[in-house]
């Protein structure tokens, strides 16, 4: 059974870094593109980055641009999102999701999903 568990999520301060793993079991993730997203409450859920499965090829949305990475270790079956100069709106809760080949930033052409991890970023 395909399963995506999301971790490393918590409190920062604004400027501050966080680092999220989301860890495969069930099937590798050789031939899947993972994408990462965020709902803060009362909002909708919204693409924040993607790896591809050919190319290691990544997007981001544009707020993250320059602050966010995501990366993938094969060997680990592990994506990963690395947070940096955090800002008191990117608190949500941060899911990780996988499709076949490529990116897509739509939240319905993803078919399984992870638990989320909570990131709040508060003085």
């Amino acid at each position: 059974q395909l399963q995506l568990v999301e971790s490393g999520g918590g409190l920062v301060q604004p400027g501050g870094s966080l680092r999220l793993s989301c860890a495969a079991s069930g099937f590798t993730l050789d031939y899947y593109a993972i994408g990462w997203f965020r709902q803060a409450p009362g909002k909708e859920r919204e693409a924040v980055s993607c790896i591809s499965r050919i190319g290691g090829i990544t997007k981001y949305a544009d707020s993250m641009k320059g602050r966010f990475t995501i990366s993938r270790d094969n060997a680990k079956n592990t994506i990963y999102l690395q947070m940096n100069s955090l800002k008191p709106e990117d608190t949500a809760i941060y899911y990780c999701a996988a499709r076949v080949y490529v990116c897509s930033g739509v939240v319905a052409d993803y078919h399984d999903w992870g638990q989320g991890t909570q990131v709040t970023v508060s003085s």
